[in-house]
């Protein structure tokens, strides 16, 4: 990231458990993820920051979730399990290789498969390029946001640890959503359209056990999206890249 002139990154390492600054002057400081509240941990960031000549200013309300205690002032939340936190890496970075490859069949714009702090979830989303109506709003998120990130229609695929549902999964969504997505036919058989949320949902354990995970994964991906496409009448041969026949025959969920 850049800061002024100079440029600094800063990355979570769930291996040794720390929170590494490392900055291009060949400057470092690192934290201990450890048994901690939110609050102490904050203060050590933004003290390591400034030790190193960096320091910032930053929204500290949490976003997209009900208790919106500050972070300077959340002394509740202090909990960190090395194991779990490790585990909860580890299935994001195989999301990420696959959803990078489902990206990359898409010639149309996409955004990176990336991490949203604020529903701690990994997502990539297709867009139509088409405009869409106005978005209503998201619950414990500024209106500004989610008016601008739903400006056009989209598709979006993703990843959730769980939260509402109780149990990790993949998950699947249109903006806006055409009237027959619900009753599309996805893949695989695990999968299902959630009423309340108004998405797609594959049970993680559904991937994790199957004999080709990475194929179940795709094929989630593909059929929900295409559930979208079909239903909205996106202009498929202008947005999707062309797969010879002999690869499509290999694949029973591309159509």
């Amino acid at each position: 990231m850049p800061y002024g002139e100079r440029t600094v990154q800063i990355e979570f390492d769930f291996v040794a458990h720390r929170l590494q600054v490392t900055t291009a002057d060949d400057e470092s400081r690192s934290i201990p993820l450890v048994p901690q509240s939110v609050a102490q941990f904050y203060q050590q960031t933004m003290d390591t920051l400034a030790s190193l000549g960096l320091p910032v200013t930053i929204w500290t309300t949490p976003v997209e979730v009900e208790d919106r205690t500050p972070f300077e002032e959340d002394y509740r939340h202090a909990s960190y399990d090395p194991e779990y936190a490790q585990r909860c890496w580890r299935i994001l970075l195989q999301a990420h290789r696959v959803l990078s490859l489902f990206r990359g069949r898409f010639l149309g714009k996409a955004s990176p498969v990336h991490f949203f702090w604020g529903s701690f979830d990994l997502a990539v989303t297709r867009f139509s390029g088409r405009a869409a109506p106005e978005h209503p709003g998201a619950p414990h998120l500024a209106r500004f946001v989610a008016r601008e990130a739903y400006s056009q229609e989209v598709s979006s695929c993703g990843f959730w640890p769980g939260a509402g549902l109780g149990a990790p999964a993949f998950y699947a969504y249109a903006y806006p959503e055409p009237s027959e997505l619900q009753g599309y036919p996805v893949q695989p058989s695990q999968a299902s359209y959630h009423e309340t949320l108004r998405e797609f949902i594959l049970p993680y354990d559904a991937v994790r056990t199957a004999t080709l995970p990475d194929e179940t994964l795709l094929a989630f991906a593909q059929t929900t999206y295409e559930a979208a496409a079909v239903t909205g009448n996106w202009d498929r041969e202008m947005l999707e890249r062309a797969h010879p026949p002999s690869w499509r025959a290999k694949h029973s969920w591309y159509r």
